[in-house]
């Protein structure tokens, strides 16, 4: 017990030694040092207070976004193609993030929306033996329009689908046309048989 409380009083006396204030002092300074070089270093290599507003890209085209951003030391990235908006120029910017306005560093990439140059296309699905309200609501659930030209035929079911028609001429089950297409149909009139 006598080694344990000589020890402890060793250390008592070390630690109100000029020494070991000495040593803390400088930690304390080098630490200190350490954080605000740190700080320092950190704010010049991630440019901490440099903002660039975000410009409005919306209905640009790619070479107008080209040369904008460049002038702001920014890129862009592609990531898609939305639907076909007729609002917008073709092959122009629909959507951008981040969002005009919006604060951003140097170099930072902006992610952009296309509009297509075109409706997609949608295949004509076989309808043949549909109800009329069948066929319509089919139709506009994948993008078509239903045209009020109807053409009617000789058979014996009313208001049941013959065929389908665009601009005139009849099209066949499985022929791709653009959404947004009008597309008639031919009936049969309950005349047949």
């Amino acid at each position: 017990m006598s080694n344990f409380s000589e020890n402890l009083k060793g250390l008592f006396q070390f630690i109100k030694s000029k020494t070991f204030v000495k040593n803390i002092g400088i930690a304390v300074v080098l630490l200190l040092v350490f954080v605000f070089t740190l700080q320092w270093w950190l704010g010049v290599t991630t440019n901490h207070n440099q903002k660039i507003q975000v410009p409005n890209l919306h209905k640009m085209s790619l070479t107008e976004v080209t040369q904008k951003l460049d002038e702001l030391n920014l890129d862009f990235v592609v990531v898609d193609s939305a639907n076909y908006n007729p609002e917008y120029p073709k092959k122009s910017i629909i959507e951008q993030d981040p969002e005009a306005g919006d604060f951003v560093k140097e170099k930072r990439k902006i992610y952009l929306t296309l509009n297509p140059s075109k409706y997609r296309d949608v295949v004509i699905p076989d309808l043949n033996g549909r109800t009329r309200r069948q066929a319509t609501t089919h139709l506009r659930s994948i993008g078509f329009k239903v045209g009020k030209d109807v053409t009617w035929v000789h058979d014996i079911g009313k208001d049941v689908v013959r065929g389908l028609k665009h601009n005139g001429k009849k099209i066949e089950p499985g022929t791709k046309l653009p959404k947004q297409t009008t597309i008639d149909l031919i009936l049969g009139d309950g005349n047949g048989y």
